[in-house]
């Protein structure tokens, strides 16, 4: 094999990258393997909490209950010997209830002083359920971690350990008592994680695999060494030019007061995405590619992780709403436009 890999763009890899692409998807294969010993279907579930992961993104998955949510998050933890934790959302939850905050103590000495007790957020992947469910400030608390893979307590930072990884759930059925996320939250979040009931044959699995007796332990693929690695080389993988070209195009048309929407778009959208769309259409790109073994990024990566992306990323009017029109549906129409002009 020659010593780089060429494409389209100035961007090469080197030989070491190379193999390093080809270990990472031969983890990525087990991990999909060990995760069927205990998990039924989910297979594009658990494509998009890959991809989350390695791109160092973060996840909110949408779902009714039963769909196993927290089982395929905890058990994605334990293969990557990871620390992981749950916080269930209640209206009454406190930003210190997930952060953790300053105990006074008794020391050695027979004095008292304050010890710092750490919340449930200091872990490698937090599961927040049903994050709609707490109050505005403590939704904050949550997201300024995610950003900034640091808290702040009582005028004190702590950083939290990488590799980072929040993965939040919302019911898409129950909203009474909720409070929902705001827009410039939403945008936080990488993908948006769908997920539908499983098939007649997929629902017999489970209720084979479920009923018996306790679930298989699941064997250790990964440290968080070896993640954060993974991560580093995500960001090396090459994009040709077409496709940032691609992506930005994409994202703009998705803008209704912009030049480049499409005419029958402007009444059934009020705002579309912003610039860290483009950048989360990129790096998701990078790391399915890297994933599915490949040396670069191609469209297809690119169209696979657009509807996640961008979905959540979209507002859509009362008009779009009256006619059964949902983002979901406007984005697949826009790749399926945007495909025919490349």
């Amino acid at each position: 094999m020659s010593q780089s890999v060429a494409t389209t763009s100035s961007e090469r890899l080197s030989e070491n990258d190379v193999q390093a692409i080809d270990q990472l998807r031969e983890v990525y294969a087990k991990l999909r393997k060990e995760l069927g010993r205990v998990i039924v279907g989910q297979t594009d579930t658990i494509e998009r909490l890959a991809i989350c992961l390695f791109a160092r993104g973060h996840g909110l998955l949408m779902g009714v209950p039963g769909l196993a949510k927290t089982l395929l998050v905890s058990k994605l933890a334990e293969t990557m010997s990871l620390k992981f934790s749950r916080i269930q959302f209640t209206p009454d939850l406190m930003p210190m209830d997930i952060t953790g905050t300053d105990i006074l103590q008794d020391t050695a000495g027979g004095k008292r002083d304050f010890e710092f007790v750490h919340g449930p957020i200091f872990a490698n992947i937090v599961l927040a359920d049903e994050i709609n469910r707490a109050p505005p400030k403590t939704q904050a608390a949550m997201l300024e971690a995610m950003q900034e893979r640091k808290v702040t307590v009582v005028g004190k930072a702590f950083t939290l350990e990488a590799p980072f990884l929040v993965l939040a759930t919302q019911n898409p059925v129950e909203q009474e008592g909720t409070y929902p996320l705001p827009e410039a939250q939403l945008d936080r979040f990488m993908f948006l994680i769908e997920l539908d009931y499983p098939s007649e044959e997929e629902e017999v699995r489970i209720a084979r695999t479920t009923t018996g007796d306790d679930l298989p332990e699941l064997s250790h693929l990964l440290h968080a060494e070896d993640i954060i690695r993974h991560q580093h080389l995500v960001r090396r993988v090459p994009v040709p030019d077409h496709i940032y070209q691609f992506a930005a195009r994409l994202v703009r048309k998705t803008r209704p007061n912009g030049s480049t929407a499409p005419g029958w778009l402007k009444p059934l959208v009020a705002w579309g995405a912003g610039p860290r769309a483009v950048q989360n259409l990129i790096l998701g790109a990078k790391a399915r590619a890297a994933l599915m073994g490949s040396y670069m990024v191609r469209l297809e990566d690119i169209q696979e992780v657009a509807s996640p992306v961008l979905t959540h990323r979209i507002i859509t009017t009362f008009a779009a709403q009256a006619e059964g029109v949902d983002a979901k549906k406007i984005v697949r129409r826009l790749i399926e436009e945007t495909n025919t002009e490349t």
